[in-house]
C-alpha cells in the first residue's frame, strides 16, 4: 500500500466501516486505526476484533493526528460530524466517505473542509444481508466496484491516493460525475430499497396480522431482504437524493398502473409480454 497514510480514523464502525478497517490491515497498513461512534459496546467489539486500535465516542478525539478520515455513518450525519471535527483535522489530511449519495454530500461537505484538507467522495458497491461490525470482513471490497465521484474542487493528488487505497483492497475502480452516480443509483439501488419497504407495508396493510408475512416463501424473502436495512440510513438517502428518487418512483408508479390496467382488461397476452421483458432484463444481472 503506497499511499503514505500513517493514521486512519473511521467514524461509524459498522459493516462498511469495520470492513474498511480490516481491509486496511489486510492490504498492509501498519499505522494506527481509531474508531468513533455513539455506542461504546459496538466500539469495544470492533477493538476486540482487531478492526481498530483505539476508540472514542467523540469524533474530534478520534481524528487527532489522522491523515485519513472515513465517514461511514448515515449521510445525514456527515455535516454535523464535519462541523465538530473541522477545527481538529491535521493539514494535509484526506477525508473520504462511503455514502450512496454523492452530489448533495459534496455540496454540503466541501464548504466545511478546512484549508489544506481534501475531500474525496466515493461509494463502494458492497454489502451483506446482515449489518453491524460483527459482519465486517477483510474481503468485502475484493472484486467489488468502487465508484469514485470527484467534484470540481477535488484535489487530484488526494483522489489518486484514495484510488490507490481501494485498488489495494482489490476493488474495481469506476469514475462517475456526482450527478450521474445519483441518477444511476436512484434507479438501481434507492428505488429497490424504497419498493421493498413499501411491499412489506402493503402486505401488512392487506392483513393486519403480522404473521401473514410468515406465509411467504423464499421469493418474498428475496424481494424484501433489503427492507431489513436501517430506516434512518434510507431516510437520509431519500432526503439527499430526493429529485432522482422521485423521478424513479413516478416511473415505477406508472409501471404498476400499467400492469394493473392490463389485469383489469384481462389482457393476458400483453401482460405476458411485460413479464417476458422483465425476465430478459433480469438475466443480465446473472452475467455480471
Amino acid at each position: 500500500m503506497d499511499t503514505n497514510f500513517k493514521k486512519a480514523a473511521i467514524i461509524g464502525v459498522g459493516l462498511i466501516g469495520g470492513s474498511f478497517g480490516l481491509s486496511l490491515r489486510k492490504a498492509g497498513f501498519s499505522g494506527t486505526i481509531t474508531g468513533a461512534g455513539r455506542k461504546k459496546e459496538n466500539l469495544e467489539k470492533a477493538k476486540d476484533s482487531g478492526i481498530i486500535d483505539e476508540y472514542f465516542t467523540k469524533p474530534e478525539e478520534a481524528i487527532k493526528d489522522a491523515d485519513l478520515i472515513l465517514l461511514a455513518t448515515p449521510v445525514g450525519q456527515f455535516p454535523g460530524i464535519m462541523e465538530s471535527i473541522s477545527r481538529h483535522i491535521k493539514k494535509g489530511s484526506v477525508v473520504t466517505d462511503v455514502g450512496s449519495v454523492k452530489a448533495e454530500v459534496i455540496n454540503r461537505l466541501d464548504p466545511l473542509m478546512p484549508e489544506g484538507v481534501s475531500f474525496v467522495a466515493g461509494h463502494p458497491i458492497a454489502g451483506k444481508e446482515c449489518s453491524g461490525v460483527g459482519a465486517a470482513s477483510d474481503d468485502l471490497f475484493n472484486n467489488a466496484r468502487y465508484i469514485i465521484t470527484p467534484g470540481p474542487d477535488t484535489d487530484k493528488k488526494a483522489q489518486e491516493k484514495i484510488i490507490a487505497l481501494w485498488r489495494s483492497f482489490g476493488s474495481k475502480i469506476i469514475s462517475m460525475s456526482p450527478d450521474e452516480h445519483d441518477a444511476v443509483f436512484a434507479a438501481v439501488s434507492h428505488l429497490p430499497h424504497v419498493a421493498a419497504y413499501v411491499l412489506v407495508n402493503t402486505i401488512l396493510d392487506l392483513n393486519k396480522d403480522e404473521n401473514i408475512l410468515r406465509q411467504g416463501g423464499r421469493g418474498l424473502k428475496d424481494m424484501t431482504r433489503i427492507a431489513i436495512s436501517p430506516p434512518v440510513l434510507w431516510r437520509d438517502i431519500c432526503e439527499y437524493n430526493r429529485e432522482h428518487i422521485l423521478k424513479s418512483l413516478k416511473l415505477f408508479s406508472s409501471s404498476i398502473s400499467h400492469i394493473e390496467s392490463l389485469i383489469e382488461k384481462s389482457d393476458w397476452d400483453n401482460l405476458q409480454k411485460e413479464f417476458q421483458k422483465a425476465r430478459d432484463g433480469r438475466k443480465t444481472l446473472e452475467s455480471d
